[in-house]
């Protein structure tokens, strides 16, 4: 297959309305490589540099730089399609989102398995890339999977370090002690459609909670 030309026209476009070589190389719907390529081959007339060397931007000055809290994330579907680098975000909020927004069901491709944990509702579901590329969030790559799948198809989910303080003979904590979890009206409704609730006591400071020995 032809590779697509890119013009001179092209590249002065995709410079005015960007502020980086590899934000241009987005804008035009194609590789950076590609771009680069291309951009190289023309020159501005004025200073007899290339458009490339023209629209260098090392510093990142006028590009955003997302944390996942302090900013507002882009439309979903830009990074779906790789039109935004997915670098700048957590992939725990990615991962919600796809999700929330309806990319992906909630429950494991490879088994079906959707149980909810019941102290808080999470499901213990693992976001993983079929290409091994984790920076590949496009629709047909990502997947959910539980996590005796991940081991299974995948790979270890724990480091050693953490299989050891999980495998170890030292108690996780001291039985002698309650473990007090305080519960929403939401969770001890389902506690109570489990029969697994039972309402504070006088003696208690009137809290909801829900204790395991």
């Amino acid at each position: 297959m032809k590779a697509k030309l890119l013009t001179k026209e092209q590249i002065l476009l995709a410079m005015r309305n960007t502020k980086s070589n590899r934000s241009a190389a987005r804008y035009l719907n194609c590789s950076y490589i590609h771009y680069k390529r291309f951009a190289k081959l023309y020159k501005d007339e004025a200073t007899d540099k290339t458009l490339f060397e023209l629209h260098l931007n090392r510093s990142g000055k006028g590009i955003s730089k997302f944390s996942g809290r302090s900013q507002k994330m882009p439309a979903l579907l830009d990074i779906v399609e790789g039109r935004v680098n997915a670098d700048n975000y957590t992939p725990e909020k990615i991962k919600e989102r796809l999700v929330k927004e309806g990319y992906l069901p909630e429950k494991c491709e490879n088994c079906g398995f959707q149980e909810r944990r019941v102290i808080d509702y999470k499901m213990p579901l693992i976001l993983s890339f079929k290409d091994n590329n984790k920076k590949n969030y496009r629709q047909d790559n990502v997947h959910l999977l539980c996590y005796n799948c991940y081991y299974l198809l995948v790979g270890n989910i724990f480091a050693k370090k953490d299989l050891e303080q999980l495998e170890d003979h030292r108690p996780l904590f001291n039985t002698t002690d309650a473990i007090n979890f305080e519960l929403d009206e939401y969770h001890i409704e389902k506690l109570k459609e489990l029969g697994l609730y039972d309402p504070p006591t006088e003696d208690t400071d009137g809290s909801d909670l829900i204790s395991r020995l």
